[in-house]
């Protein structure tokens, strides 16, 4: 759902979906009101609500990149093809830094996709995110509370919410695993206990775990939620939330105590960074390759959400009998009730003309939900409206089994959710030093306590 942090990658691809209004004829005005409404039917009946803008062309601009990107495109291609509204799509790998450049600078996407909800206060601060309209702010009923408080500043909703992804889930190989005879762990004591046992099984560069932080200007996340996911298994909700708030901080012995933890897991030599190399390596490995050593028996396991899915290379098998498959990250502590870390990304706008607005209204609907995920393995909604049975996807169905359990102890990307000085910012920078050059956990958590705004 870092964001996106979510689906950066090593190449930005931009991509138009030049369309002609191929069930409807006519063209609409700007401002917030269609004039020469076509009546549209047939199959393109469905997007009558969305008609009037014809001709016309609404920039979005996001983190997500190819081959994410493509299927992205796809989701809206039928609503282009039926409305006549291009949908101008560009991704980059440097978008948490690229977006306030943007629009401080004037030239401001029509839409954005923002990952961060510290980002959206930062671009909210600037005066120029418009407020939804009427239509978005009804489909905002199909999420819960939670999910729309993501989207609000202060109180005020501004950006719907677009996708959910969970993050607190391990991939491996069920083969690797068999013919070894490993079984999956339920407890964070036997995660430990298989990670020993492999470590003493594997040879070479061969090691349980695997892992990679690089990601362009954002690399460091994947870091950020390894100790996320730590903070909320054996610390609980309120101390995470406590921490997001700074009211807890990075220096404190309960984020102290879970960096320890980090520290004897991810930064273990005789453990990581299996096809890679020693501890270092996880720092200069991308985040799209840390998981391929496991195609090779070279890796055990790799920490990763739900959405690295789109990582593997073409032809992967993915589900309990195939090449690669994920099992739930057991908490640390069982006084904690299933812990569940997610992601997502929020659709802001910048401008409020109305194809704008019309392209708003329909990312926010159940039926561009559903529509996306039947062209998207890997990629998941919390709108509750979703037509569930289009999950056919082994990691979906898993991921919305844990997304949508009512006694689960659910909590939005911490990095995510703080300042984005902090969470997208200096925590990033802290967790390359932390892995890449073996700076203390004191001295990382000084650094990104430094770091957090004054007011």
């Amino acid at each position: 759902m870092k964001n996106h942090k979510r689906l950066l990658g090593i190449a930005a691809s931009g991509a138009a979906l030049a369309t002609v209004a191929a069930c409807s004829s006519g063209s609409g005005g700007g401002g917030s009101t269609a004039t020469n409404i076509p009546t549209l039917t047939g199959d393109c009946a469905k997007y009558q609500a969305y008609a009037g803008y014809s001709g016309k062309t609404v920039t979005l601009f996001g983190s997500i990149l190819s081959p994410e990107s493509d299927s992205l495109n796809s989701s809206w291609a039928d609503f282009s093809k039926c409305t006549g509204i291009t949908i101008q799509y560009s991704g980059s790998n440097t978008f948490e830094s690229d977006l306030p450049v943007k629009v401080n600078g004037g030239n401001a996407p029509d839409l954005a996709i923002i990952p961060q909800p510290g980002l959206l206060q930062q671009m909210v601060q600037t005066g120029a995110v418009k407020k939804p309209p009427a239509q978005t702010v009804k489909n905002e009923d199909n999420w819960s509370a939670a999910w729309k408080s993501y989207g609000s500043v202060n109180g005020t909703f501004y950006a719907a919410p677009m996708s959910a992804n969970m993050k607190t889930l391990v991939w491996y190989s069920p083969k690797f695993f068999q013919d070894h005879g490993y079984t999956v762990p339920t407890t964070w004591a036997d995660l430990m206990s298989l990670s020993a046992k492999m470590a003493k099984d594997m040879t070479g560069t061969s090691k349980p775990w695997c892992g990679g932080i690089g990601s362009g200007t954002a690399s460091g996340w994947p870091a950020t939620d390894w100790l996320e996911e730590i903070v909320l298994s054996s610390q609980g909700g309120q101390v995470y939330d406590d921490w997001i708030s700074h009211k807890v901080k990075f220096s404190d012995p309960q984020i102290q105590q879970a960096m320890q933890t980090v520290q004897g897991w991810m930064l273990n030599p005789a453990w990581v960074n299996g096809g890679y190399g020693g501890v270092k390596t996880i720092a200069t490995t991308t985040f799209q390759n840390a998981g391929l050593p496991i195609l090779k028996n070279q890796c055990g396991m790799l920490q990763q959400a739900s959405f690295y899915e789109a990582q593997w290379p073409k032809g992967t098998k993915v589900g309990p009998d195939g090449d690669v498959f994920a099992f739930y990250l057991p908490p640390v502590s069982s006084s904690v009730t299933t812990p569940v870390e997610g992601g997502g990304e929020f659709v802001t706008a910048f401008a409020d003309d109305g194809a704008t607005q019309a392209v708003q209204n329909y990312l926010s609907s159940p039926e561009w939900a559903d529509s996306r995920i039947k062209v998207a393995p890997g990629w998941v909604s919390a709108n509750e409206k979703v037509d569930q049975s289009l999950y056919t996807d082994p990691i979906d169905k898993l991921s919305a089994k844990y997304l949508a359990d009512p006694n689960a102890t659910f909590r939005f990307d911490a990095s995510d959710a703080m300042p984005a000085a902090v969470g997208s910012g200096a925590e990033w920078k802290a967790m390359v030093d932390w892995f890449g050059s073996g700076k203390s956990i004191k001295d990382v958590a000084a650094e990104i306590d430094a770091a957090w705004p004054t007011s």
